[in-house]
């Protein structure tokens, strides 16, 4: 087995495993929650000094913890889905640092940042459907 090709698999599992957690435990059940759980979600944007719109912030958040998840996962657009999902797991970690929760809670949508910034960066590999 080649290094291009451990790269990919490695790429491949990363983007599943992460896609898949991303969509089954946070998306979806976002998405489910409806506008009452967007506006509390949206609400998070006033630690970055937006405070109009909740509703809108968090349905933004909850599309973008599914559909873009689900991107991730086939490797279509995963660019794009990976910028804007590492750009939510940034409000994220902001809110959960100003709410006094502590880097300990703050760490899970640090390193799902990182991950997702790291796909953004490599490219979701061969084994995908934009195979870029």
């Amino acid at each position: 087995m080649s290094r291009t090709n451990n790269k990919d698999i490695g790429l491949l599992i990363l983007r599943v495993v992460t896609g898949v957690t991303m969509f089954a435990f946070h998306g979806l059940p976002k998405i489910m929650g409806g506008p009452e759980l967007w506006k509390k979600i949206g609400l998070s944007m006033a630690n970055l000094g937006i405070n109009f719109f909740p509703m809108v912030w968090g349905g933004l958040a909850a599309l973008t913890e599914t559909l873009g998840a689900i991107l991730v996962i086939i490797g279509l657009w995963s660019r794009p889905a990976s910028l804007f999902l590492a750009l939510t797991m940034l409000v994220a970690t902001v809110f959960h640092l100003a709410n006094g929760d502590g880097w300990t809670t703050a760490s899970h949508a640090l390193e799902l940042c990182a991950v997702f910034l790291a796909i953004f960066f490599t490219g979701p590999g061969k084994y995908s459907v934009n195979k870029k």
